[in-house]
């Protein structure tokens, strides 16, 4: 795959909802956003005019959370700064790592009946935005023990060629072991098999799974600073 296939994820939040997440979408004039259910994340044009401002403030609510993930934008100075951190893109090459479960633990498909236990773990381990609906974003994968959801992964973003990785995390008590590693290499093997590339986004300052990922086989394509806030 060329550089010029990676272009779009430039855009990953538009690009996946003007194409596969098209039916997550709600849309007034050049923006748009998912469902408030599924995910915060808007899209705005590169270069958006006060008139996609006020489209995007219309279509979010006042006093609602625009969250302008990685898109290079600012919106004007009414609008309330809630959060901003920086962060890294990576892709994986041409060759990244598959693999199966580690002994003595089972990855499971995940689905609507699972929600209430990746709301807890999410809630546990802060991976990043994790809703209600977001499991309709994509496949999740999950490892139990005694019953309960220690640590998942699963399909987030989808700009045309790619999936991104994302909601990996695992209880406290079960780190070490090697899950968080597993369950991505399942999600890898997924996107693969469809004959679509992986990448992902991460905290600029957690070395911890920087370092994971690059022995998955991914590699930092760019930095991004990760930014929302509350409109009017």
């Amino acid at each position: 795959m060329t550089d010029i296939d990676a272009v779009v994820l430039d855009d990953p939040v538009g690009q996946s909802l003007r194409g596969h997440h098209a039916h997550l979408a709600r849309r007034l004039g050049r923006v748009t956003t998912y469902l408030p259910e599924v995910a915060t994340f808007a899209a705005v044009p590169s270069e958006p005019t006060n008139a996609d401002w006020e489209d995007l403030a219309r279509l979010l609510g006042p006093r609602e959370l625009a969250d302008l993930f990685s898109a290079t934008a600012t919106p004007p100075e009414t609008w309330a700064p809630v959060f901003s951190m920086n962060g890294v893109q990576m892709v994986a090459g041409p060759e990244p790592i598959v693999g199966s479960a580690p002994a003595g633990a089972a990855i499971v498909e995940l689905g609507d009946a699972d929600v209430p236990d990746m709301l807890a773990l999410a809630n546990l381990t802060r991976p990043g935005p994790f809703w209600r609906g977001t499991v309709v974003l994509g496949a999740y994968v999950g490892i139990r023990q005694n019953g309960a959801l220690v640590a998942m992964a699963g399909e987030r973003l989808r700009p045309p060629g790619w999936t991104e990785i994302s909601a990996v995390c695992t209880a406290p008590h079960a780190r070490g072991r090697g899950f968080a590693s597993a369950l991505v290499r399942s999600v890898i093997r997924r996107i693969v098999d469809r004959s679509e590339r992986p990448f992902l986004h991460v905290a600029a300052d957690n070395a911890a799974a920087i370092s994971m990922y690059e022995r998955l086989g991914f590699e930092t394509r760019r930095r991004v600073r990760f930014h929302g806030y509350r409109t009017p």
